[in-house]
């Protein structure tokens, strides 16, 4: 196996990351952000393992390939849904110093 999409996928991987402990931190008030940080850890680490435990199960009834095109679609739909039902999601404007 080729091992460079897999670099590739990590890459964007770490800059989603980034992009939303950035968000996080700026978008959080001061006196909430030790309690965020820690609630927002924990349900990252719960999520990595939860996703692992349901993308094998989904592999093992409906077969790798369905499952990721099913997983594809699924973030498609999530993305679509959220910037319809909060619509101040999608006017996010570019971080400054200032805001």
């Amino acid at each position: 196996m080729n091992p460079r999409p897999y670099r590739l996928l990590r890459g964007f991987d770490t800059i989603s990351v980034v992009i939303r402990s950035t968000l996080l931190m700026t978008r959080t008030p001061n006196a909430l952000l030790g309690r965020i940080s820690a609630i927002n850890f924990i349900f990252i680490g719960a999520s990595n393992e939860l996703g692992g435990f349901e993308s094998g199960l989904a592999a093992q009834f409906f077969g790798p390939v369905i499952a990721v095109t099913g997983g594809g679609i699924g973030t498609v739909l999530v993305v679509l849904l959220v910037a319809l039902i909060w619509p101040q999601m999608r006017r996010l404007g570019a971080m400054s110093a200032g805001a």
